[in-house]
């Protein structure tokens, strides 16, 4: 799915509510903002989820590297 908008003077943009609808985005939630490789992809933040999959492998695991722990947070809010 590709949607254009246009950049309003402040620099905002207006996620399109199809958009907010799919990924349940709601007034005042946090979004995350992820650039790589010259794009930018839009997550909503969901704190409870990092944290479920960050304490599931600590307790399959007697340590934890911070690769993992980046692991983790790149796979928990992944939407495709």
């Amino acid at each position: 799915m590709e949607i254009i908008r246009e950049v309003g003077s402040k620099g905002q943009v207006v996620i399109p509510k199809d958009i907010r609808k799919l990924l349940g985005i709601k007034e005042k939630d946090k979004i995350i903002f992820e650039i790589k490789n010259n794009e930018v992809k839009i997550k909503k933040d969901n704190p409870q989820e990092f944290l479920d999959n960050f304490f599931s492998i600590i307790k399959k695991k007697k340590s934890i590297t911070l690769d993992d722990i980046k692991r983790i947070e790149d796979e928990s809010y992944d939407i495709y």
